[in-house]
């Protein structure tokens, strides 16, 4: 069962499991993207990537879609990590999606680009070359979009792709979700789509489950729109869809 309600402009979707969740966003996003091709030759879609988008992403792959009029990017890397690595974000989408379908084409941010400013602009062009016509969403402890921590977020970014060292709490999450073992193994610093970037898209889908999210998800539905909480700013955007869970949803007023 889905309960729905409203945060300013945000709709948020509260299903009672994670594997609920990950079906109703599935399902709705499938939808979309077939609604969009029926007017459009090609949709481009920018993926996040992290364990709270397993199940979204599992869900996705049983609906019927035209992978092939599909042009996909991520929005986030740690700078100097293999490629290959168990915890690079290209190769969490390689794994969890790109192995089992075939888009139209596939653009990563290359985690040990030699200029790392330059890898920047590089993605830049891509994504103004192609702009997004969705983008799916996750939120960190902390608040964040994409890899913009509180610190580093500005809702008024000059740029649209930029480097950022990574907060604490930000880094510690990467344990919490058991990706890195210790302190030490995670990236000081990382490339991310900025969040003016993310809010030009017409069309954002947030996939926010499990009690690790509680707190953020408080602040991003109830606290004030400020970059202390970066997601808050969702609430002013124009279509933005939030799916939660009982346990990430557990602290909002309602």
């Amino acid at each position: 069962m889905v309960t729905e309600f409203t945060k300013g402009r945000l709709k948020v979707k509260m299903s009672n499991t994670r594997a609920e969740l990950g079906e109703v966003a599935a399902k709705e996003v499938a939808a979309y993207i077939k609604e969009l091709l029926s007017r459009k030759d090609e949709v481009n879609i920018i993926f996040a990537s992290a364990p709270s988008q397993n199940e979204f992403l599992a869900a996705l792959l049983t609906h019927e879609i035209e992978w092939n009029r599909i042009n996909a990017f991520h929005m986030d890397e740690y700078i100097g990590i293999d490629p290959d690595a168990s915890q690079a974000f290209g190769k969490f989408l390689k794994d969890r999606i790109f192995s089992k379908v075939t888009p139209k084409s596939i653009h990563y941010m290359n985690p040990q680009a030699q200029n790392p400013e330059e890898e920047c602009r590089r993605y830049a062009a891509l994504l103004k070359q192609m702009p997004a016509d969705i983008v799916f969403l996750g939120i960190g402890e902390n608040g964040h979009l994409a890899f913009n921590d509180p610190h580093v977020a500005f809702f008024d970014d000059p740029e649209s792709v930029k480097i950022v060292d990574l907060a604490p709490e930000c880094r510690k999450q990467q344990i919490n979700d058991g990706c890195f073992k210790s302190l030490g193994e995670v990236p000081t610093h990382a490339l991310t789509i900025t969040i003016p970037e993310l809010l030009h898209v017409d069309k954002l889908y947030a996939i926010v489950p499990s009690k690790a999210k509680a707190e953020a998800i408080r602040a991003t539905c109830d606290g004030p729109i400020r970059t202390t909480c970066p997601a808050s700013i969702l609430r002013t955007h124009k279509d933005v869809t939030l799916y939660v869970d009982k346990e990430s949803a557990s602290l909002v007023i309602r």
